[in-house]
């Protein structure tokens, strides 16, 4: 009995001093895991290796490109068109700038010259003067807005007349083809189509409102309403007058005054009124409409006729809250709501 405790007490011994090893190396194993995870974390935070970003404005973008991997940076390329030919796939502009340390592999954005956005000048003699402008304006927005459109226009223009259309492009500078090299400002001679060309005057008494606008369209002649109240035995939105009379020879650019009465009964929520904007005057007709807008969302048009500016007056008959739109050259210009009678306007002699 006394040989079986003795041999359990050196069990216990044997146990707790094994015990006592596992313990101090499994503590040494978790601290040498801690130095390593320590020495990593530092070598992660101490990151790549610091390079100061070379200058490469006014560089070819091949040689930038080359200069940038020898400093292992990378590209981020954006391009834009400029005034002129010769800087094409030069760099304008970098970010950061020159000298700036920054760590290797660090993204550069670098801005490259597309040069100008034609080569040439374009052969624009026959081609309408306000199509050509349309274009330019095109050109301008692609350029991105920023006065780097390659061509302009020179104001005023000059004009004289001609067989030609109005509006045609007669002579330009610089002639077409030539090189294109910076901003370039073309100078146009415009027709003013015939002179002293003599017209025959349509006959515009009797019609009614739509009917004359729609004869308007197709004269092609300038024009001003004035409305004036119905009288006995009248149609009310007749045409009673117009100046000079029908049928007579007359200028093409004379205007011709036309008398609406005003019909004596409207409908509930209907309005009857002369529709009145000043255009700035031009050398030559340019295409206007005035459009209706009516309160359900249908939209009609009034009349599209040719006018050289001035005061363009329409007489309309249309629901109230009516949106009027004019526009010249498909480009809107003026709009209004009606929401009350307009003013009758001016009106002609009483004996008329």
């Amino acid at each position: 009995m006394g040989f079986i405790n003795l041999d359990l007490d050196a069990l216990e011994g044997y146990i707790a001093n094994h015990l006592k090893l596992f313990i101090f190396m499994a503590i040494g194993l978790l601290i040498f895991v801690g130095l390593i995870a320590i020495s990593i974390f530092f070598i992660a935070v101490r990151g790549a290796e610091q390079t100061m970003v070379p200058d490469l404005r006014g560089k070819e973008l091949t040689e930038a490109l080359l200069e940038l991997q020898q400093k292992e940076l990378y590209p981020r390329i954006s391009l834009r068109y400029t005034q002129s030919s010769f800087d094409k796939g030069l760099i304008l502009e970098q970010d950061p700038h020159f000298g700036a340390i920054v760590k290797a592999g660090r993204r550069i954005n670098l801005v490259v010259s597309r040069g100008v956005l034609v080569n040439t000048v374009e052969d624009y003699r026959g081609r309408n003067i306000d199509e050509v402008r349309m274009d330019l304006q095109a050109m301008f927005a692609e350029a991105g807005g920023l006065g780097l459109a390659p061509l302009s226009l020179k104001e005023p223009l000059m004009y004289e007349y001609s067989d030609e259309e109005p509006g045609t492009i007669l002579e330009q500078k610089p002639e077409p083809g030539s090189g294109i090299s910076g901003p370039t400002t073309l100078e146009f001679v415009v027709s003013r189509g015939p002179e002293n060309t003599v017209i025959t005057v349509p006959r515009f008494t009797g019609l009614g409102l739509s009917e004359a606008l729609a004869l308007l369209g197709q004269a092609g002649l300038d024009f001003e309403f004035s409305l004036r109240p119905s009288r006995a035995n009248e149609e009310g939105g007749t045409v009673v007058y117009q100046n000079p009379p029908p049928e007579t020879q007359a200028p093409a650019n004379t205007q011709v005054e036309i008398l609406v009465n005003i019909p004596p009964e409207l409908s509930q929520g209907e309005l009857f009124g002369l529709f009145s904007y000043t255009v700035p005057p031009n050398p030559y007709p340019l295409t206007m409409r005035l459009e209706a807008l009516l309160p359900g969302g249908e939209r009609t048009e009034l009349i599209n006729v040719p006018y050289r500016g001035g005061n363009f007056t329409v007489p309309y008959r249309l629901p109230q809250g009516t949106v009027l739109i004019l526009s010249i050259l498909n480009r809107e210009l003026h709009r209004e709501t009606l929401a009350v009678p307009s003013p009758a306007g001016s009106l002609f002699p009483d004996q008329l």
